[in-house]
């Protein structure tokens, strides 16, 4: 019997709440337990409240900021509110782990912005990748980076405001049920059925970054790992999103291992292009003493919006239309250099096991479109790049491996993924 959470702010939206629980508690078919949080501004009375608004302020509040929400202002009230709660849900997530009696199976939330901002500020604080989330907002069909991150929060569109009673937002709070209780039953089966010790070979997880330019590199590392040893891969594109959840499933266990022949994201960060990962980058794996390949694929690159949204500062640059809707700059040397120093005072400051990490330089180009003859070819850029990486790693007790192919030369990806095996021990 699935245990669903639903979090909103009961002040405000109790009756609109209700009525997705008794949606969830009537949904043909399947038993389910519903834990209703209040995390609203005033607290609220109702017997089918399950942890009340006075329970999360009092028993769940950070101990070295507590405060009056009731004269807060609202900004402060919703931070505030997500610590309380995200408090709780810590613990309760927690506590089901090894209790079957006590899990939890999902999580739901219906509301306004405010409402929104503080739900799934609670489900990305908490809640690992996997675990199912819905939020059915107002704002769905906004721009919901902000909201979702790098986690899988599902977003709904309400289409009407989740205010008052009406047969539209019946249907959509109705839909909305059904659809946590599905993900929930199936991720409780999930949880029950799952084979363990001598009933399967378990594979190991292994996560590699890629961009349209290192497909081939990718692609190849994939097939070779997969096809020779007991590995499965999980490829996250480098557009910003893609590198925060590769760091984010490391730093949840969620990978055994990480081939990083992609860090483009770097590029971003350090020109201010529109794909950056954040200055995080690369911390999650060295941190956890995993086996980890890193490359310089696509450091080549910044990435823009449409020709005419690249800054005006870099419009004499070397630009290259990708399609219609990215234009690439191509690093400079300037750049490229401070782009490898960003790697080296990595590696030097949060590495936690030197021998699981090898950094493999492919001196014949960087990218698909940065080879001898192709459009970004810069061999003054390249030489800043990993002479300063070179450099910086000498003597430090790093293995920096100079290799004269191309991150796309087949021999290059097959050498990465023998290389990455090794460290793992296979």
């Amino acid at each position: 019997m699935p245990n669903i959470v639903i979090i909103g702010t009961c002040d405000t939206k109790l009756q609109e709440l209700l009525y997705l629980r008794s949606q969830i508690l009537g949904h043909a078919g399947v038993e389910s337990k519903v834990t209703l949080v209040d995390a609203g501004r005033s607290p609220t009375k109702h017997e089918s409240i399950t942890v009340s608004q006075d329970t999360l302020t009092s028993e769940y509040a950070p101990k070295d900021s507590r405060q009056d929400v009731a004269s807060a202002q609202r900004g402060d009230v919703i931070n505030y509110m997500i610590k309380c709660a995200s408090n709780w849900l810590k613990q309760t997530y927690e506590a089901g782990l090894g209790n079957p009696d006590v899990a939890i199976h999902g999580i739901i939330s219906a509301g306004g912005t405010g409402n929104t901002s503080l739900a799934s500020g609670v489900m990305r604080a908490v809640l690992p990748i996997g675990f199912p989330k819905l939020v059915v907002s107002t704002n769905a069909s906004a721009d919901v980076s902000p909201v979702v991150g790098e986690t899988d929060i599902c977003m709904m569109p309400s289409i009407v405001d989740i205010a008052g009673s009406n047969q539209l937002l019946h249907r959509i709070l109705s839909n909305a049920a059904g659809a946590i209780v599905g993900m929930s039953q199936a991720y409780e089966h999930s949880l029950t059925s799952r084979p363990t010790g001598s009933q399967a070979q378990q594979k190991r997880r292994v996560g590699l970054s890629m961009f349209g330019v290192t497909t081939p590199a990718v692609d190849k590392i994939r097939q070779y790992l997969e096809d020779n040893y007991p590995i499965e891969c999980y490829i996250f594109h480098m557009t910003g999103t893609g590198g925060r959840a590769l760091e984010r499933l490391v730093a949840e266990g969620g990978l055994d291992a990480v081939c990083d022949v992609t860090t483009t994201e770097l590029c971003d960060y350090q020109c201010g292009g529109v794909m950056s990962a954040g200055p995080d980058r690369l911390q999650a794996a060295l941190q956890a003493g995993i086996p980890y390949i890193i490359s310089c694929g696509a450091l080549d690159m910044c990435n823009f919006g449409p020709k005419s949204t690249v800054p005006d500062k870099y419009q004499s640059r070397k630009l290259y239309e990708h399609n219609p809707t990215v234009t690439l700059m191509r690093t400079n040397s300037e750049e490229s250099k401070a782009i490898a120093e960003f790697m080296v005072e990595k590696l030097k400051r949060y590495t936690r096991d030197k021998s699981k990490v090898q950094v493999i330089l492919p001196l014949g180009g960087v990218s698909v479109i940065a080879t001898p003859d192709a459009p970004f070819y810069d061999a003054d850029a390249d030489a800043a790049l990993f002479s300063t990486l070179s450099d910086g790693l000498e003597g430090s007790g790093f293995e920096v491996v100079r290799d004269d192919r191309a991150i796309n030369d087949e021999g290059f990806a097959i050498d990465a993924a023998k290389r990455l095996a090794s460290l793992m021990g296979i």
